[in-house]
């Protein structure tokens, strides 16, 4: 595996605004169903997403909450992003934002990570899990969709990596599977509460 770069991301959707297909994909329509249904119906205070990409999934996250943060790390894909945003609305917006990096608000009832963690080294992913743990609201979900499966361009092995990444937290989950196939899987994770807080 070569690991992708950002510039190699800005070069991607510069080239091909859904270069994954992930608009009109029926297996993406699949997973995105399965993060909604990860999400819950809400309506929820605040959700972050992060590496947005597109923005495929946004407009669907946006019609679920009071305030959408909707995170990409490249220029061209946060420019897509806010086209892909239901116009004129005053509860989403598009972000540049490249983890790990403060996030845009300091609490979340809902976090998405949706085909990031294999991108990131190791160092990048751990604080990228301390950051998202601590953002999140107790009772909150983080909703982690992932390949199964290794890709060329990955910086990290699939296998096993929502986990690690979760053991990462320095906190403790409940983890429901919402849908795994063969090449992907959707995880509702919410933080279980600490004996002293019970």
């Amino acid at each position: 595996m070569r690991a992708i770069t950002l510039d190699g991301f800005e070069r991607t959707f510069a080239a091909d605004p859904d270069p994954w297909r992930t608009f009109a994909n029926r297996d993406e329509a699949t997973k995105r169903t399965a993060i909604l249904h990860a999400i819950g119906a809400g309506p929820h205070g605040r959700i972050l997403e992060l590496a947005a990409g597109n923005g495929s999934n946004s407009r669907a996250f946006a019609a679920r909450t009071l305030r959408l943060d909707a995170t990409e790390a490249t220029a061209a894909g946060t420019r897509l992003v806010a086209a892909a945003l239901p116009p004129g609305s005053r509860r989403a917006r598009a972000l540049r934002l490249a983890v790990p990096a403060r996030l845009p608000r300091s609490r979340y009832d809902a976090i998405v990570v949706a085909e990031l963690l294999y991108y990131l080294s190791p160092r990048a992913m751990k604080r990228t899990a301390r950051d998202l743990a601590r953002a999140l609201r107790p009772g909150g979900t983080l909703v982690l969709a992932h390949h199964r499966i290794d890709f060329h361009d990955f910086a990290q092995h699939a296998a096993g990596l929502q986990r690690y990444f979760l053991a990462r937290t320095g906190q403790a989950w409940s983890v429901r599977t919402v849908r795994r196939t063969g090449r992907w899987v959707v995880l509702a994770c919410v933080p279980r509460r600490s004996p002293r807080s019970s």
